[in-house]
């Protein structure tokens, strides 16, 4: 019985999360571009691109969490959330609690991600978009950075 009122409570969580990721998503999509319309120079332009190339990054990993959280809202009305897609055992509720999107166990996800197998509609290209961010980030700056001579 433990077990089941814990699969409750993380449905709980996935619909609470669905709900704002969903509301996140739709207010980025309204928002319209920070273009400057021709005000400022080659930097406020390069600085515009590089922070709209960060924002459909990061717009692309919600939105593959949210068709993540779409399929375990799916796998519960079937009956089958928390069971590994890969091998059928039962997903540990610690591992649920910590992902509540989790399709697969431990095990499983450990040997698909090191053969490159698996679902790869949901793989998140963090390192791309920690690059990106470090890149907006001022305190990278250094004089070498900065090209006066144009």
């Amino acid at each position: 019985m433990a077990r089941k009122d814990a699969l409750l409570r993380l449905h709980q969580r996935l619909l609470a999360k669905r709900e704002s990721l969903r509301k996140k998503l739709i207010d980025e999509l309204n928002l319209s571009p920070t273009g400057r319309s021709g005000t400022g120079d080659v930097v406020d332009a390069a600085i515009d691109g590089e922070q709209n190339e960060l924002d459909s990054q990061l717009a692309a990993l919600e939105s593959r969490e949210l068709t993540a959280i779409d399929h375990a809202i799916e796998a519960i009305r079937n009956g089958r959330y928390g069971r590994c897609e890969v091998c059928d055992h039962s997903i540990p509720i610690a591992r649920l609690q910590a992902l509540p999107f989790s399709a697969s166990c431990i095990d499983c996800q450990r040997k698909q991600e090191e053969t490159g197998e698996g679902r790869a509609d949901f793989d998140a290209d963090w390192e791309s978009a920690f690059e990106m961010e470090g890149r907006m980030n001022d305190s990278n700056l250094t004089l070498r950075d900065i090209d006066v001579d144009r």
